[in-house]
């Protein structure tokens, strides 16, 4: 399965497996708290258990694997207090780099932003979840940079994989990520309001709580 990614931008096979592993729960086939057994892993990405191993290590470091003592290695849980907590932060950096955009985006950088909301949504619409989860991942990451403030990334970055974690549990719930709120995120930030940027997209990140919610997976205040 990995043999034809190994050869992208030279990377390792490590990289490779752990890239393919994110993505593997990401679409939800690998869920929270089901075990990693490396054999399985292994024969089902066609490589040797030793990059495997690598790959869980690797990913244990971004919080979306956990190792235990006499467990071995599994797909992270979420508390469910913590899962609020994390969105409750993701929404406030999330809807302050929406506002930086609205206000610094380059036309270059709007154009790719709306390049990969076309590219999400046509993804949705033959239900393939690789892509559309790629895409969503890929226009946050796209606004983080249109904010223009080089401390944005880094101080998101430490929280993307838990929350990649709660879209990959929601996948279904929210119809391949809620492509209808992103539009909303992108409208507000081509006309270049700052304000309706930031409260689509503290709408996005209630939506997806109240998802939660309604999955038994956080509860309510």
């Amino acid at each position: 399965m990995v043999a034809g990614r190994l050869g992208e931008a030279h990377r390792t096979l490590r990289e490779v497996v752990a890239e393919e592993l994110r993505d593997m729960i990401r679409r939800g086939e690998l869920q929270p708290g089901e075990r990693l057994l490396e054999d399985r892993l292994a024969e089902q990405l066609g490589v040797s258990r030793n990059p495997v191993r690598e790959a869980i290590r690797a990913l244990e470091n971004t919080g979306l694997v956990e190792v235990t003592p006499r467990r071995g290695a599994h797909v992270a849980t979420l508390d469910p207090e913590r899962a609020v907590e994390l969105l409750e932060l993701r929404s406030v950096l999330e809807a302050f780099a929406a506002q930086l955009a609205a206000e610094r985006r380059t036309p270059e950088q709007l154009a790719e932003i709306r390049e990969i909301l076309d590219n999400g949504r046509q993804a949705t619409a033959v239900n393939d979840v690789v892509k559309a989860a790629s895409a969503h991942r890929q226009f946050h990451l796209a606004i983080e940079r249109a904010a223009g403030n080089s401390y944005l990334g880094p101080a998101v970055e430490p929280l993307r994989a838990k929350t990649e974690l709660v879209f990959s549990i929601l996948v279904d719930r929210r119809g391949l990520l809620g492509w209808g709120e992103h539009v909303d995120i992108f409208n507000a930030i081509e006309a270049g309001n700052a304000e309706a940027a930031q409260q689509a997209t503290r709408a996005h990140m209630s939506s997806v709580l109240d998802d939660l919610r309604e999955a038994g997976v956080a509860t309510p205040p």
